[in-house]
C-alpha cells in the first residue's frame, strides 16, 4: 500500500509539473508573438493586401478568404454532422450496418489532413470538375476533415441524454421526430456545441488540404464569392515567414497569428454562449 501511495504522489508531482511547465512555455509564446506583433497591427494591416514591401503589407484578402471558408464549413458541417448522428443514434438502432459506419467514422475522425486534400482533389477538382482554388472547393474539402469530429461528438452528447426523457416525452403522446426535435436535440446541444468548437477551430488552421485543392499561397484580391480563388490566413502567415527580410518573419507573421487567434477565439466565444444559454434553458 505505501509502494502504491508514494506511485500516485510520484505521478501526481509529475503531472502538475509537465502541467505548469507546459502553461509557462505556452504564455512566453504568446508574449513574444503579441510584443512582435504589436507595432504591426494596425487598421492598415487589416484592410490592405500582401505586398513585397512589409510596412504596405496586410491582410485583407487572406482574412476574408478565411472568415468566406470556415462560414461556408460551418454550415455545411452542422446540419450533415448532426442530422447523420441523430440517424445513427436514433434511427439505426442496433444494426451491424449502423456499428460498421460508426467504427469507419471514428477511424476517419484520425486520418491525417493531407488525405482529405487529396479526396478533395480528386472528387471536387477531377470528378465533379468544380474550379480548384475556390472558396467553395476549399470548404468541401475542410468539411470532409472536419465532419467525422461533429459526427463522433453529437453522437456522443445525444447518447448522454437520459432514456427516460424520451419514454417521458413519447408517453405524453409526442411522436418520434417530436421527441428528437423537442426534448433530444436541446438536452444535448451543450455537447453538440462543444464538438463543432473543436471541428471549426481545426479547420480554420488547416493548411496541406487547401494547397492540394489549388488555394493560392498569396492573393492580392479579396474573393467576391464563394466560385472566387481564395487565400487563407495560415497560408499567408507561412508566406511570409519563408520570405528573407526581417520584418516578415518577426512582425507580419506573429500579426497574422494574433488575427487568427482572434478570430478562433470569436468563434469559440459565441458557441461557448450558445452552450451556456442552453444549459441554462436545462436548468429551468
Amino acid at each position: 500500500m505505501k509502494v502504491e501511495g508514494i506511485s500516485d504522489r510520484i505521478f501526481l508531482v509529475l503531472t502538475f509539473t509537465a502541467t505548469v511547465f507546459g502553461i509557462v512555455l505556452l504564455s512566453a509564446l504568446l508574449v513574444l508573438t503579441f510584443y512582435e506583433a504589436a507595432s504591426w497591427l494596425d487598421i492598415q494591416f487589416l484592410t490592405s493586401p500582401p505586398s513585397r514591401f512589409p510596412e504596405r503589407a496586410g491582410i485583407y484578402p487572406p482574412l476574408v478568404g478565411s472568415i468566406m471558408m470556415i462560414a461556408l464549413v460551418g454550415l455545411f458541417t452542422v446540419p450533415v454532422g448532426v442530422g447523420a448522428a441523430i440517424f445513427l443514434e436514433e434511427y439505426a438502432g442496433q444494426r451491424r450496418i449502423a456499428k460498421i459506419i460508426e467504427i469507419n467514422i471514428s477511424n476517419l475522425a484520425a486520418v491525417p489532413s493531407i488525405v482529405y486534400g487529396i479526396l478533395g482533389l480528386g472528387l471536387f477538382v477531377s470528378t465533379l470538375h468544380l474550379k480548384p482554388g475556390t472558396v467553395l472547393v476549399g470548404s468541401l474539402t475542410l468539411t470532409l476533415l472536419v465532419l467525422p469530429v461533429v459526427i463522433v461528438a453529437s453522437q456522443e452528447a445525444i447518447r448522454a441524454v437520459p432514456k427516460s426523457l424520451r419514454e417521458a416525452s413519447i408517453g405524453l403522446g409526442a411522436t418520434k421526430w417530436q421527441t428528437i426535435r423537442n426534448v433530444v436535440l436541446p438536452s444535448s446541444m451543450p455537447g453538440i456545441l462543444t464538438g463543432v468548437i473543436l471541428a471549426l477551430s481545426r479547420a480554420i488552421g488547416e493548411t496541406a488540404p487547401l494547397i492540394m485543392v489549388g488555394a493560392a499561397t498569396t492573393i492580392f484580391t479579396a474573393p467576391k464569392d464563394i466560385f472566387s480563388p481564395f487565400s487563407a490566413l495560415p497560408m499567408q502567415i507561412f508566406m511570409w515567414t519563408d520570405l528573407p527580410k526581417e520584418e516578415f518573419l518577426h512582425g507580419l507573421a506573429p500579426a497574422g497569428i494574433v488575427v487568427l487567434l482572434a478570430i478562433m477565439l470569436s468563434m469559440n466565444a459565441i458557441a461557448i454562449v450558445l452552450r451556456n444559454h442552453y444549459r441554462r434553458k436545462l436548468r429551468w
